[in-house]
């Protein structure tokens, strides 16, 4: 069974969220991305590849080390999704409202 992520996955986690915040900045290796957590090498790579699987990492070979890479493009579709669901709530609220104000000005 192949478990198909998504971006929505990979941003749902915190840490996963740190490990993008920092390598936003430079991709960095391995080694240097795991000592920012106090949680085991291992889990640090689990994170990566999730975060590999949903686009938001690359992993480049550079002589013996790998590095990450953020990939921040595929982000956009978080900042869609939510503009599309801004202005469906906006739309909502407004309605209600107009229906607030008009069963109040009712006599």
């Amino acid at each position: 069974m192949i478990t198909r992520r998504d971006v929505f996955q990979a941003i749902a986690d915190p840490t996963r969220r740190a490990i993008i915040q920092q390598i936003a900045v430079e991709p960095l290796n391995l080694n240097s991305v795991a000592e920012a957590f106090d949680i085991s090498r291992q889990a640090v790579s689990k994170h990566i590849q999730i975060l590999t699987e949903c686009g938001l990492v690359v992993i480049t070979q550079k002589g013996r080390e790998r590095f990450c890479e953020a990939q921040l493009g595929k982000l956009n579709e978080v900042t869609d999704w939510v503009e599309k669901s801004r202005k469906h709530w906006a739309s909502r609220f407004e309605k209600l409202d107009n229906y607030l104000s008009d069963i109040q000005n009712k006599p």
